[in-house]
C-alpha cells in the first residue's frame, strides 16, 4: 500500500506497514536532514501530513521558536538546557570560544546561538496525541553526536519540551 501527498509524493509502506521519507533541506547555509516516520501508514492521516509539509516549509520559523524556548530555560539552573552548556564548557573548555558564532558576552546566549540545528524528525502517527509530533536534534559540534538537545514539539508547532540526548 501507498499514500499519496501533494508535498512527499508516494509514501510507499515497508512489508511491515511502516512509511518512512527522508530528505535533506536547506536552511539558510545549512542543511538539515529531515525524516518523516511512521510505524503504520494506517496511522497517519492527510492532515498529519499536511501539519509535516507545513513544519518543514516553516523550519526557519521553527528553529527560531526553539531557540526562543532554549533561552527561557537558561535561568532555570536545573534545566537540561543549563546543564547542556555548563556540560559543554567542562568539556571543551577554551575550545568552546571557537565554536561560537556570535560573541554577546552572555555564554548561554552565544552557546544557543551556535547551536547547528542537525534533523528534524516527524512522527506522523503522533498527530493529536501527547507524545511529540517533530522532534528538532540541535548539536554545537556536529561531530560529537552524543552531545545533543532535543527539542520536541506539537502537532502544532508548540515546545513541549527541551531535553538532552542522554
Amino acid at each position: 500500500m501507498a499514500i499519496e501527498h501533494d508535498f512527499f509524493g508516494l509514501l510507499e509502506s515497508g512489508p511491515d506497514g511502516s512509511i518512512f521519507w527522508s530528505e535533506n533541506v536547506d536552511m539558510g547555509d545549512q542543511t538539515v536532514t529531515v525524516d518523516l516516520t511512521a510505524p503504520d501508514q494506517d496511522d497517519v492521516s492527510t492532515e498529519a501530513l499536511d501539519i509535516a509539509a507545513a513544519m518543514i516549509n516553516g523550519i526557519a520559523n521553527l528553529d527560531a521558536h526553539a531557540r526562543e524556548a532554549m533561552l527561557a530555560e537558561v535561568d532555570d539552573r536545573a534545566s537540561e538546557v543549563t546543564e547542556f552548556i555548563v556540560q559543554q564548557q567542562a568539556t571543551l573548555g577554551e575550545e568552546l570560544q571557537d565554536l561560537l558564532v556570535d560573541r554577546s558576552g552572555d555564554i548561554d546566549v552565544d552557546v544557543i546561538r551556535s547551536l547547528q540545528l542537525m534533523s528534524m524528525t516527524i512522527l506522523a502517527d503522533e498527530h493529536g496525541s501527547a507524545d511529540p509530533f517533530a522532534v528538532l536534534e540541535y548539536a554545537l559540534d556536529p561531530d560529537a553526536t552524543d552531545d545533543v538537545l532535543l527539542v520536541n514539539l506539537t502537532s502544532d508547532a508548540q515546545v513541549q519540551s527541551v531535553t538532552s540526548a542522554d
